[in-house]
């Protein structure tokens, strides 16, 4: 039988260990330094909650800073807010949950923007720009895998492939934005009940990997995508107005809300370091 290659290994390990608990096992030297110089969490269900959080709080956070502020310097404040995050999680050399998290938070913030500039300054409908950033998404997916043979996450310790994985993660959140919107506003389905579709969808890919043993590098992606219409929905339904199917809290308490459980939750996988599954087995050991 052939040997795997570096990135299938470490693939099969760490999608056995975030299914199914079982005893952990030493990893090889290779591996280990894979491991180490690998710039994104595992899967666990931190990440999950964190990721749900981020997207909901880059939506408030976006509609209250275009709204209580010029919308063109609100705009150019997410674009210097990204670019800032995104070089300091370039130049880090290994995973920071801080860092790493801290430029999700902007990209949600700008990627949101980006999707609303498109729909309400270019006037561009929400189906037509959903279609346009699907296929953007796409090609950002076909150009990574004919260049690095795989769309894996857990083969982040590159610099090429951490700029495609940041690459498709700006494009799933603008389209995610223009789904939520489409379907809450061009279908008539308002925030609670988009929500709960996108529930469904965001289900859909864990029970297809559980029971019927789909793709686990789809499974991944298909779901990430539908956190951000997920997140977005039920954080606009909190927010909004009650005219606009909301119920009025305010967008700008709950982005405090969503902004101070990302604190809490990104300061306990810093201290714990419970998104990396091998310091967390080598715990146990």
């Amino acid at each position: 039988m052939d040997k795997l290659s570096p990135d299938h290994q470490l693939d099969a390990t760490v999608r056995v260990r975030a299914v199914r608990p079982q005893p952990v096992q030493p990893m090889q030297p290779m591996q280990r330094a894979l491991h180490a110089a690998r710039k994104v969490p595992d899967i666990t269900i931190y990440f999950w909650i964190i990721k749900l959080l981020t997207t909901g709080m880059g939506e408030t956070t976006s509609d209250y800073l275009v709204y209580h502020i010029n919308p063109y310097l609100a705009v150019a404040l997410g674009g210097f807010g990204l670019v800032g995050a995104l070089l300091l999680q370039l130049i880090v050399r290994r995973y920071i949950a801080w860092v790493y998290w801290l430029t999700a938070v902007m990209v949600a913030i700008f990627g949101t923007m980006a999707a609303d500039v498109v729909h309400i300054v270019l006037g561009i409908p929400y189906v037509v720009s959903t279609v346009c950033f699907a296929l953007a998404l796409g090609v950002i997916f076909l150009c990574w895998f004919l260049s690095e043979k795989t769309l894996s996450i857990h083969s982040i310790y590159t610099l090429r492939r951490e700029l495609f994985y940041w690459a498709a993660i700006m494009a799933t959140f603008a389209l995610g934005t223009a789904a939520g919107d489409m379907t809450a506003s061009t279908l008539g389905l308002g925030y609670f009940a988009s929500g709960l579709l996108f529930t469904a969808l965001f289900a859909l890919p864990a029970l297809g990997y559980w029971r019927f043993r789909l793709n686990a590098i789809f499974a991944f992606w298909f779901a990430y995508i539908m956190t951000r219409p997920l997140g977005a929905s039920f954080a606009d339904w909190f927010g909004k107005p009650q005219s606009f199917s909301g119920l009025g809290l305010g967008t700008g308490v709950i982005s405090l809300i969503l902004g101070a459980l990302i604190v809490v939750f990104v300061g306990y996988l810093t201290i714990t370091h419970a998104d990396i599954l091998e310091e967390r087995g080598a715990r146990r050991r």
